[in-house]
C-alpha cells in the first residue's frame, strides 16, 4: 500500500519585491516629502522638468544613423536632411517647455465627500502669455487617469482630477503632477506639485437603516409625552392646507386614509438625540455608518435632532450647517 501523500503544503512566502522597485519607491517618497506644500504654484525653471519620450530616442538614433550616412557617402542632401531635422528637434524642445513654464496652478478647495464616492479636485489653470497653450495633461501622480485641456491665451481654465479615498477622516489631497508633450511628442515636460489641502470624507451610510431613534423629554419639561417605541412621536393632527409636506405623516395616512400633520407643539416638547450606544452593538465604523444615515435621514424630515459622541455633543438643530457639522463630527470621531 502506498504511502499518502501529504496535500498540506505550506504557504508560500510572499513575491519579493525587485531591488530596483524598491529603491525607486524609497527614493520618490523621500523626493515628494522635500517638496513645499502650496495650493497656489507657478511654474518657472526651478520646477520644471524636461526629458526625451521614445519617440524622441528613436529621432536621435535617427538623426545619428543620418549623419554616419551622410558623413560615409558626402551626400551634401545628407547634411541638409540632418541638421534640418535636428533644428527642428531643438526648436520643439524649448516650444514643449514653454508651454509649462510660466503657468500659475490654483487649487480649489474639495467638497467633502463620502467614503467610496470620488472626490472631485478642481483646478485653475492661468496664463499670462499672450499664445496659447495647447496640450496640458494633470492626473494624481502614480494613475494614468489624464485630464487634458487647452489655456487661452492671458486666461484660464478650470480642470477636475479625481480620487477615491479609502477610509473616512481629513485626508491630504494626493500629489498631483502636470505634464505635456506639444509640439511633437519628442519630449516630455513635468512638474510635480503637492498641494495642502485637504479634503474631509464621512462614514459611509448605512444603505437600510432601522428607523429613528424614540424622541427624549426635554430637561425640565415634566408634561412632556412619552414617545412611541417605533420612533414615531405624539401629537398628530388632521392635516392643514399649507402644512409642509415633511410633516405629514404617511405611515398614519396609508392605514387611516386620512392626511394627518405632526403637531409642532407636541414635537417642541422632545429632543432626538442621535448617540452612539442607540446605535446597536456593531463596530464603531457601523455604528458611525448608522448614525450618518440617521443624520441624513432627520435632515429629511426637516427634524430637529442632536448628537452625542464619546468627546463631542452637538445640541439639537437643523439645518444645512447642522448637517454638515454632525457629518463632519462623525467623520472624525
Amino acid at each position: 500500500m502506498r504511502p499518502q501523500r501529504r496535500t498540506d503544503r505550506p504557504a508560500p512566502w510572499p513575491c519579493p519585491v525587485h531591488p530596483i522597485t524598491f529603491v525607486r519607491g524609497r527614493f520618490q517618497r523621500w523626493w515628494q516629502a522635500r517638496l513645499p506644500l502650496l495650493d497656489t504654484m507657478t511654474l518657472t525653471q526651478r520646477n520644471v522638468y524636461i526629458l526625451p519620450t521614445r519617440a524622441g530616442f528613436m529621432l536621435g538614433a535617427t538623426l545619428a544613423v543620418l549623419l554616419v550616412a551622410a558623413i560615409n557617402y558626402q551626400l551634401n542632401l545628407g547634411y541638409l536632411l540632418t541638421f534640418l531635422l535636428a533644428g527642428c528637434a531643438v526648436v520643439g524642445m524649448h516650444v514643449c517647455h514653454a508651454t509649462l513654464r510660466g503657468l500659475t496652478m490654483h487649487l480649489i478647495a474639495p467638497e467633502p465627500q463620502f467614503v467610496g464616492a470620488s472626490a472631485v479636485i478642481a483646478i485653475n489653470l492661468t496664463s499670462e502669455r499672450r499664445s496659447v497653450r495647447y496640450g496640458i495633461g494633470l492626473a494624481v501622480l502614480g494613475t494614468d487617469h489624464w485630464s487634458w485641456t487647452d489655456v487661452p491665451a492671458q486666461g484660464s481654465v478650470t480642470v477636475h482630477v479625481a480620487f477615491k479615498p479609502e477610509r473616512r477622516g481629513l485626508h491630504r489631497v494626493p500629489t498631483l503632477t502636470a505634464e505635456t508633450h506639444f509640439p511633437l511628442g519628442t519630449f516630455r515636460v513635468w512638474t510635480v506639485w503637492r498641494p495642502a489641502a485637504q479634503v474631509l470624507v464621512y462614514p459611509l451610510p448605512e444603505p437600510f437603516p432601522p428607523p429613528l431613534p424614540p424622541g427624549e423629554p426635554r430637561s425640565g419639561d415634566a408634561t412632556s409625552s412619552v414617545p412611541h417605541a417605533t420612533g414615531e412621536y405624539d401629537g398628530v393632527r388632521a392635516y392643514r392646507r399649507g402644512d409642509p409636506m415633511k410633516l405629514v405623516v404617511w405611515k398614519k395616512a396609508a392605514k387611516a386614509d386620512e392626511l394627518v400633520s405632526r403637531d409642532a407643539e407636541s414635537m417642541q416638547r422632545l429632543e432626538l438625540w442621535l448617540e452612539l450606544p442607540g446605535a446597536g452593538h456593531l463596530q464603531l465604523e457601523h455604528q458611525l455608518s448608522r448614525l450618518c444615515a440617521w443624520v441624513l435621514q432627520a435632515d429629511k424630515l426637516g427634524l430637529d435632532y442632536g448628537l452625542r459622541l464619546s468627546a463631542t455633543t452637538i445640541k439639537p438643530s437643523h439645518g444645512e450647517a447642522h448637517k454638515r457639522r454632525c457629518l463632519e463630527a462623525l467623520a472624525l470621531c
